[in-house]
């Protein structure tokens, strides 16, 4: 029988939407069944302090989550709003490329094939969101191109500043469009969009000024490695490959930058995936380029490929069999994960997504109502929050590892002078109790009359220092009390004393650390208050560069990160 035009316009569609239930109804299993990744545990507690912004991300993430876990306190209440965002972008990938005629199967073979949309298919992080506002740019920027009207700016500038709320990587997407087609610049409806999404923005851009800018600092200088690591450069584009599907990841790459440039939006599509994967590949360079960064490059990377093969006119024999093997295996994986197969379970990153639930319980019938205080890491802590529904799990970031939103929240100031619990992971003569659970093991102890002071702010006048070998050097410190209560550093009388120290640190870690003057301990700052203290500062013996850092530590935990990094040479 002989189709109508018109069932022929409703066929594609009509399969669309059938792959699109069946895309949502794998992606809410896999929400359901399984158990939170550590940063959606983070992501989570970011939703129970709602602010502007936070030390790593924006806070869009934050408000995805609260919207779910409002509705259901379980796994698939924190990802709904991920699962729905998941299902509209791909639909609305389908809606811009009508355009260009893209056949509806290998639309569907390629997404469904394309590993890092699976993995944002549920989880929620702050690229889920960034995603979404990305793709919903591209629609309405394909129609400003050709459309010069001010509602439409209207909409592109609330988009853009969901994008900058959702990731800092949005900026790259702007920056890579109007690249693109510098036409743009001449169109006053163009400075519309700016001034909505500046305007838009400014609480966010007024949270980082209140803050010191941590967030610009942190991604800028603190994430930098001194030293480079060739691994992170030569295992970029295997991982980038991966992440565009097992088998076919190869293909879609070449037949994307292979795609030829017939208007301004297939110029969009390549200045921005060329663009934004080149711009992480320098990223390996100074640090590790994870590969889900990059997940708004897949975008058109995606869309570029599609076009490309209508461009062509018809695929190779060999690619619909290997596209569904590629979608066969990836499904299999995701498959494996909700039945909880061993061979599944035991795979990298996936570990991680078990066995959380059950040592959360186990430490906290331990614990009781007690805070749970876990060293160098935000996930555990975090994971501990959730599925206690708590908030008592708190991370000690010491000068070995970085800052986090635990050095802001107002946890670490309810916990001082308390009795708290205390998990690491090595077992010391401090030990007293352990928990042992499929996710691992922990060894633990009691705390009588906590005290921290991971707030406390050292001010150095400095940002790099040469001395010599051995060389006494007086630094005048500013230390600051951000505390809203009176923080006295004496050890009279007290438990678990408190001391200040100079660190040394080379690539092997820290090499040593000069304790101050017992004078330190005569200090007592009222909430706000600043004084100067005099750090009588000897150089190490052994010639070198050395990262020096001032660190307040409270026993039995190893001290805090309390003044930014000084790059120290010893002649």
């Amino acid at each position: 029988m002989t189709l109508s035009s018109t069932q022929k316009i409703k066929k594609p569609d009509t399969i669309i939407r059938y792959f699109l239930l069946c895309w949502t109804i794998l992606n809410i299993i896999q929400a359901y069944t399984l158990e939170l990744h550590a940063d959606e545990a983070y992501y989570w507690m970011y939703s129970k302090f709602l602010d502007w912004g936070y030390f790593d991300h924006p806070p869009m993430v934050a408000l995805f989550i609260r919207i779910g876990d409002s509705l259901v306190h379980n796994e698939l209440g924190l990802r709904l709003i991920t699962v729905l965002t998941s299902t509209t972008s791909v639909y609305i990938l389908w809606l811009i490329l009508k355009k260009y005629a893209v056949n509806v199967w290998a639309f569907i073979l390629v997404i469904s094939g394309t590993l890092i949309f699976h993995i944002y298919g549920f989880t929620t992080t702050p690229d889920a969101p960034l995603f979404f506002f990305a793709v919903l740019f591209y629609y309405f920027y394909q129609k400003y191109i050709d459309e010069d009207s001010w509602p439409l700016a209207l909409i592109l500038g609330v988009v853009v500043a969901c994008m900058l709320y959702s990731k800092y990587h949005a900026v790259l997407l702007v920056a890579f469009t109007v690249i693109s087609n510098i036409k743009l610049l001449k169109r006053p409806s163009f400075y519309a969009i700016a001034v909505i999404a500046v305007a838009l923005f400014i609480p966010h851009i007024l949270w980082q000024v209140n803050h010191g800018f941590l967030s610009v600092n942190y991604h800028l200088y603190e994430r930098a490695v001194k030293v480079y690591h060739a691994e992170n450069s030569y295992l970029y584009f295997p991982g980038q490959l991966l992440m565009a599907g097992p088998i076919i990841g190869w293909f879609l790459f070449y037949a994307a930058f292979t795609t030829k440039i017939k208007d301004a939006f297939i110029r969009c599509l390549m200045v921005n995936g060329i663009g934004t994967f080149a711009f992480f590949f320098f990223t390996t360079f100074r640090g590790e380029a994870q590969p889900h960064w990059t997940l708004i490059a897949f975008a058109p990377l995606i869309m570029l490929a599609l076009i490309r093969f209508n461009q062509w006119g018809s695929l190779p024999k060999w690619f619909n069999t290997v596209a569904i093997i590629n979608i066969v295996l990836i499904v299999g994986l995701r498959l494996g994960m909700v039945f909880g197969v061993p061979i599944v379970t035991r795979i990298g990153q996936i570990k991680s997504y078990y066995g959380f639930e059950e040592w959360a319980q186990a430490v906290h019938q331990k614990a009781g109502d007690a805070y749970v205080i876990l060293d160098d890491g935000f996930q555990n802590p975090a994971k501990y929050n959730y599925y206690t529904n708590t908030l008592k799990g708190f991370s000690y970031d010491s000068r070995y590892y970085r800052r986090t939103q635990f050095d802001i929240w107002p946890m670490e100031e309810q916990m001082q002078h308390r009795r708290v619990y205390h998990l690491i992971d090595s077992l010391k003569p401090i030990v007293t109790d352990s928990v042992h659970t499929k996710a691992g093991t922990w060894y633990t102890y009691w705390i009588n009359d906590m005290r921290s002071y991971q707030k406390i702010q050292i001010a150095v006048p400095y940002t790099s220092l040469k001395l010599l070998q051995g060389e006494k050097r007086a630094i005048d410190l500013t230390i600051t009390n951000p505390y809203p209560y009176t923080v006295n550093f004496s050890n009279k009388a007290i438990q678990n004393e408190v001391l200040l120290g100079a660190c040394f640190f080379k690539n092997v870690g820290l090499t040593f650390a000069q304790r101050s003057g017992n004078d330190f301990n005569n200090l007592i700052l009222k909430p706000g208050q600043s004084t100067h203290y005099t750090f009588h500062l000897v150089a190490p013996w052994e010639k070198g560069k050395y990262e020096l850092m001032f660190s307040v530590r409270t026993t039995p935990f190893e001290g805090s990160k309390n003044s930014r990094i000084i790059d120290l040479e010893i002649e």
